[in-house]
């Protein structure tokens, strides 16, 4: 007799100061089957308080919203539940708030005129460890990524293995099965990483995914 494995859906947070809004996004997500939404909240203080009582695979974050931003919830979620996606959805189109939701740890950034199906791919993707980014926004963080390694003298280039790890860190793996793929030691993954992240200019795992993605290397 054969057993049928039924995944588990995605659970999402949605975290938006606008009632109507949530209400459109809920419905979107709601319609496929693969993800669940499990909550709501109207500022990033409720979200924070949310999240830490659901614990969500994803959270829809939006950025400004009255009592704590989506940016100052993101860097609370991120220092106590790293485990939780955060997807930036937002109007803002202002480059101070790409970078900072980047480089506080948000995995996607995207723009609320998408469309609704982009929406629900941008779900699945940062829930299976990708980045996503709308592509007006990914062209700003390349050209701040440029910009940065002008300043400090360009990029360094990357050696076949830090190539390689790279790659692995833009699909989602963690540094444990990076370790086990590459059949190395979690701490030699750690400095592969660091190394990589000296090399391009970049703060974090996002940057680096984010960088990877866009050049072709995944």
């Amino acid at each position: 007799m054969s057993t049928e494995i039924v995944e588990k859906p995605i659970s999402v947070l949605l975290v938006d100061d606008h009632p109507l809004f949530r209400r459109g996004v809920f419905a979107v997500l709601s319609a496929d089957k693969r993800i669940r939404v499990v909550g709501e909240a109207s500022n990033g203080k409720e979200g924070v308080a949310s999240a830490r009582k659901l614990d969500p695979d994803v959270i829809l974050m939006d950025i400004q919203m009255p009592e704590m931003t989506g940016l100052e919830a993101t860097v609370v979620l991120q220092k106590e539940m790293p485990r939780c996606k955060i997807l930036m959805l937002t109007i803002s189109e202002k480059d101070e708030d790409l970078f900072n939701a980047v480089k506080f740890g948000a995995r996607g950034y995207l723009l609320k005129e998408v469309d609704p199906d982009e929406i629900i791919a941008a779900v699945l993707q940062v829930a299976s460890g990708e980045v996503r980014l709308t592509t007006s926004m990914a062209t700003k963080l390349l050209g701040e990524f440029k910009s940065r390694g002008e300043k400090k003298g360009g990029e360094q280039a990357l050696s076949p293995r830090e190539g390689e790890v790279l790659q692995y860190v833009a699909r989602g793996h963690t540094n444990k099965e990076i370790a086990g793929t590459l059949f190395i030691s979690e701490n030699t993954v750690k400095v592969h990483l660091r190394n990589i992240l000296d090399k391009l200019h970049m703060k974090n795992r996002a940057e680096a995914a984010t960088y990877a993605a866009k050049m072709g290397l995944v």
